[in-house]
């Protein structure tokens, strides 16, 4: 990846995140005060959602910031995982505040404590509900443009506080029909659905720090090229792994052994640049050179 691409990346990141922040810091006060002022546990728990979200934007923030740093001494290949942990500190914060909010309406219920927050809730829950489905489409469209893992999993944290919005909502009109513990039934249920979120986000931080080769249609591709370049005899030990946003690539390739050594770097260059081409994200390519002998045979280690 290119000084000038990482950079337009971290312009893109920043800006989606900004704003999101921005309309954090709405929901947030909106949603606590609101809460507030209606007695409504539920309300109170989503702007504490809001504030894990305005959180989780600086975290963002950071993770991309120190992962488009270029490799250094210590870091030959980059610091692209850092995204990666960056997006586990998310589902740590998620799962912390899931449990919060799951224990409090808990012993609300416990303790047989009933609130009728009223019409309010509605309307502050409504409002969440169509801003935040608005960011997360956004955000979500820009993780996929520039690959980014902590971006992606705020994307989904922005849904969470969607649907947390939506159960506020829900528990809101049950309780407009009399049941005094509606509005805790809605806490908890919020709670629970950040709690999965957070346990996604967590297993596909774990899935790219343990090395996990890329997805099938990346791999597909890759070997379509291969399998399409005239250049080569053969090709075997094709690897894959990402690395934060990017995607590294290992083969070797098999050429005519009385090729010169400039001719057979032209044709290492070749196939970088085709699977460049296909692939819609950052990639670094190691293709290793080898002599035909007439007896390799195509493997795919990914």
């Amino acid at each position: 990846m290119t000084i000038l691409q990482m950079s337009e990346r971290q312009k893109k990141i920043r800006s989606i995140t900004l704003w999101g922040a921005l309309l954090n810091i709405f929901l947030m006060i909106l949603k606590i005060i609101s809460g507030i002022l209606i007695k409504s546990s539920a309300l109170i728990a989503d702007g504490v959602h809001s504030f894990s979200d305005l959180a989780t934007d600086f975290i963002v923030l950071i993770g991309a910031r120190l992962s488009d740093r270029p490799p250094d001494e210590n870091h030959p290949y980059g610091h692209g995982k850092l995204e990666t942990i960056a997006s586990q500190l998310i589902a740590l914060v998620l799962f912390i505040i899931s449990i919060g909010l799951i224990w409090t309406a808990g012993t609300s219920v416990y303790r047989r404590e009933h609130i009728f927050p009223g019409f309010m809730v509605l309307v502050v829950a409504s409002v969440s509900v169509i801003l935040k489905e608005i960011i997360f489409f956004l955000t979500r469209k820009i993780s996929r443009i520039t690959g980014s893992a902590a971006l992606y999993a705020n994307a989904w944290h922005h849904r969470s506080d969607s649907l947390s919005s939506v159960a506020v909502l829900i528990g809101g009109v049950v309780s407009l029909f009399g049941w005094g513990h509606a509005d805790q039934v809605a806490a908890i249920v919020v709670g629970s659905m950040i709690m999965g979120v957070a346990g996604k986000i967590f297993f596909e931080g774990l899935v790219e720090l343990s090395e996990h080769s890329a997805d099938g249609e990346s791999i597909g591709k890759i070997e379509k090229v291969l399998s399409e370049e005239k250049g080569i005899s053969s090709w075997h030990a094709l690897r894959t792994r990402k690395l934060g946003a990017e995607l590294c690539v290992d083969v070797h390739v098999l050429v005519n052994p009385e090729l010169s050594v400039q001719e057979s770097h032209d044709i290492s260059v070749k196939i970088e640049g085709k699977i460049k081409k296909e692939l819609s994200k950052p990639v670094s390519i190691l293709v290793h050179i080898e002599p035909y002998s007439g007896n390799k045979q195509k493997e795919t280690v990914i």
